[in-house]
């Protein structure tokens, strides 16, 4: 089962510090979980929030030291090379701990598109092939699709990023 999908910068973006991630796009599945039942509806928002910045600061430094290792650096998005950007992706996977940031133990499955990173948080039986083959296409549609990466659509890329993605994704 999916527990999460975000869409988020990993490179510095104009209004944002070395060090900070912009969440794009944020999906959380599945009920709510019981870490906060004397909490209001606001409270449990604003922690749900900072759970999903949680793991997209991890991502981005696993990006960060994937890039470091392979000595390629975060390039500036090129309008129309976005198939091409999307070949030489990093990817990778790590685990979050027992009810570190989600109720059970989590796998986190992220692909990084130049300055974007798409992420998957999963359960840990989950065929991890499938969810990266389901990743690269959300990925590969959205860079297609909406031009995530061309100027001028950090404003724009939230909202159609969010209408694409449920239009794909139908969740039971």
């Amino acid at each position: 089962m999916v527990v999460c999908f975000l869409i988020h910068t990993v490179c510095p973006a104009s209004a944002l510090s070395a060090g900070e991630s912009r969440i794009l796009y944020a999906r959380v599945f599945g009920p709510e979980t019981g870490d906060g039942f004397d909490l209001t509806p606001e409270q449990r928002r604003l922690l749900q929030k900072e759970k999903l910045h949680v793991v997209a600061r991890q991502v981005r430094s696993a990006v960060a030291l994937s890039r470091e290792a392979s000595g390629s650096l975060c390039v500036e998005a090129v309008l129309g090379e976005e198939a091409a950007a999307l070949g030489e992706a990093d990817s990778g996977v790590f685990s979050l701990g027992n009810a570190e940031l989600f109720p059970d133990r989590s796998v986190v499955l992220w692909l990084g598109v130049q300055s974007l990173a798409f992420t998957l948080v999963c359960r840990p039986h989950e065929n991890l092939l499938l969810a990266e083959g389901a990743l690269r296409n959300i990925a590969r549609h959205c860079l297609e699709e909406l031009r995530l990466l061309g100027p001028g659509a950090e404003s724009y890329s939230g909202k159609a990023c969010a209408k694409f993605i449920r239009s794909t994704m139908q969740v039971d």
